[in-house]
């Protein structure tokens, strides 16, 4: 099942569900995702068994509700601030590639040794995908914002003007809500694009948490249930109504040095998220990138991200935000 979420003309919201390759409808007395996934959560039943207990009405033209700019992300928070997007890196295989050689040690004693970026990815690779009762290595972590740098898709990515790059990561996100008891639930999984500065990273690996703090676009729709092993994808960039870039992307854990269950458990280890009612959009990081191919990313380029199985494609054109004054006063 494929949900999704679009914004009325009054302000409220309509949830539309449907099966991969079928038409959507709206699911009946559905205040909004949020909401389905709490009465699941508390309830003690399946989202899909919730949304079928509702019911459906009208149908819904997701191309045309797209295209209006009338889709929101596939689940929001009432305060914005309780939603969390956070992300791993170097979880796939292959992602070391391009890192190792962006931070990679220019002295001849450095090129014997492992960069940090190569040794954080072996360990993955040797302890990532534990069995059961065994504790994985933790991944590398990051913190992107709360839920006011979700952008909706077919809305601009906006680069803030300090920043050295804007560049598009396609990603899986795990979707999650925390029940009223403080247990975390996963609804499924979206495609996501994991905005970043990849020039300012390549500066320093320390300033990777400077990089990550970006906005992020995921959706337009959630596949509820559990992610298959082998996920394909692509990703590409629009100059101009042209593909300027293209290339798959792979993911699913086939295509990982980690299992999903070891990240999330690295996540959601830490009581601070977990937390009533949030919501929490993780992204699993990704091995292609534009940016390693040498593509410098212009504003008014549109990145498009899509795999086969999760519904409509997203789509965010790049913006530069003006350069702003930030003046820090005395109380």
């Amino acid at each position: 099942m494929l949900v999704s979420q679009l914004k009325n003309a009054d302000g409220s919201i309509t949830v539309a569900a449907r099966e991969d390759g079928q038409g959507a409808r709206a699911v009946r007395n559905a205040a909004s995702l949020h909401a389905l996934a709490m009465e699941a959560a508390d309830g003690g039943k399946s989202l899909k068994a919730v949304i079928e207990a509702h019911g459906y009405g009208e149908a819904i033209d997701l191309e045309k509700a797209y295209a209006e700019g009338r889709l929101i992300s596939p689940i929001t928070h009432p305060d914005p601030a309780h939603l969390h997007l956070t992300g791993t890196g170097l979880t796939h295989l292959g992602s070391a590639a391009t890192r190792d050689a962006m931070h990679k040690k220019t002295t001849e004693a450095a090129a014997e040794t492992l960069t940090d970026s190569m040794k954080m990815f072996r360990m993955g690779l040797e302890g990532g995908k534990p069995k059961p009762g065994e504790k994985g290595v933790q991944p590398e972590w990051f913190y992107k914002g709360n839920g006011t740098q979700a952008v909706a898709p077919g809305g601009a990515l906006t680069s803030p003007s300090f920043a050295e790059d804007g560049g598009e990561e396609p990603e899986m996100a795990g979707i999650y809500i925390i029940s009223s008891k403080g247990q975390p639930f996963r609804l499924g999984f979206a495609v996501a694009n994991e905005f970043s500065d990849h020039v300012t990273e390549r500066v320093n690996y320390l300033w990777l948490a400077h990089s990550k703090l970006r906005q992020a676009s995921f959706g337009p729709e959630i596949r509820i249930g559990a992610a298959p092993d082998d996920i394909r994808g692509f990703s590409r960039i629009v100059r101009d109504g042209k593909v300027l870039w293209e290339k798959p992307f792979l993911s699913g854990e086939a295509n990982m040095s980690h299992t999903f269950a070891n990240l999330e458990y690295h996540h959601f280890k830490y009581d601070l998220f977990r937390q009533p009612g949030e919501v929490h959009v993780h992204m699993f990081g990704t091995a292609t990138l534009s940016f390693g191919d040498g593509v410098k990313t212009q504003e008014g380029d549109v990145f498009e991200i899509g795999a086969d199985g999760f519904g409509l494609p997203l789509r965010n054109p790049l913006a530069i935000a003006k350069e702003e004054k930030i003046e820090i006063r005395q109380l």
